[in-house]
C-alpha cells in the first residue's frame, strides 16, 4: 500500500516505444481541472519513438534507456523510478517485457493496455487473430502487470464491434480510439484501489 503523496498529486511514469497515441490521451486527462495525476517521467526504449517529441515538448523528464543488457537497462529504469518518487507506472505500446525481478525490485502497480479482449488473444498480432477467427467483437484491456504475459488483474475492459469490410489497419483504428477513452479511466480507477 502507497501512502498518498503528500502534494495530493499522482507521479506517474509512462514507459513508450512508439507513437504515444495512450500517453498524449493520459497527458490531456492529467492537465484536466482537478485532475491529481502528474506525469514526472516518460522512459522509452527507442529514441525514435515518435511520443518522445511530444513528450520533450510538453517539458517533461523524457529518459531514453536502449535493451542492450536487459538487466542493466532495467537497473536503470528502476533508479529513475526512485529519484522521481513515481507512484504508478503505466506502459502505453511498451514493447519490451519486464522481467520478474524487475517487478518484484520495483514494487509499484504496473498497468498495461492490450489491444484485445482478454484473455484472448495474448502476446503480437491480435487484429489479425480477430479477423481470421471471424470474431463479432474484439476491443482492449487494461490490466495489472505480472510475471506472465498479458495475465495480470483485469482494471477495465472495452467491446468493439468487427465489422464484415473490417481490414487489420481499420480494426487498429477503432481499438486505438477506445484505448485512449478507457486507459485514463483505468488509471483512476487502479489509484483509487491503491492509495
Amino acid at each position: 500500500m502507497v501512502k498518498f503523496p503528500g502534494n495530493n498529486k499522482i507521479n506517474l511514469a509512462i514507459f513508450i516505444s512508439g507513437r504515444g497515441t495512450n500517453f498524449k490521451s493520459i497527458f490531456n486527462f492529467s492537465k484536466k481541472k482537478k485532475s491529481i495525476l502528474n506525469i514526472k517521467l516518460v522512459i522509452s526504449d527507442n529514441k525514435y519513438a515518435k511520443g518522445l517529441e511530444f513528450s520533450k515538448k510538453k517539458k517533461i523528464s523524457t529518459k531514453v534507456v536502449k535493451f542492450v543488457k536487459k538487466r542493466d537497462a532495467e537497473n536503470k529504469i528502476l533508479k529513475l523510478i526512485k529519484s522521481n518518487k513515481i507512484d504508478l507506472i503505466c506502459l502505453a505500446g511498451f514493447m519490451k517485457i519486464l522481467s520478474e525481478n524487475f517487478l518484484e525490485k520495483c514494487n509499484l502497480k504496473i498497468l498495461n493496455i492490450h489491444p484485445s479482449l482478454l484473455p484472448k488473444y495474448k502476446g503480437l498480432n491480435t487484429h489479425m487473430r480477430v479477423l481470421k477467427n471471424k470474431d463479432k467483437f474484439s476491443g482492449c484491456t487494461v490490466h495489472l502487470v505480472n510475471k506472465n504475459l498479458d495475465a495480470g488483474k483485469i482494471i477495465l475492459q472495452k467491446k468493439v464491434r468487427v465489422n464484415k469490410n473490417d481490414t487489420i489497419k481499420s480494426l487498429e483504428k477503432k481499438i486505438l480510439r477506445m484505448e485512449n477513452k478507457i486507459y485514463p479511466l483505468a488509471i483512476m480507477k487502479t489509484v483509487k484501489s491503491i492509495f
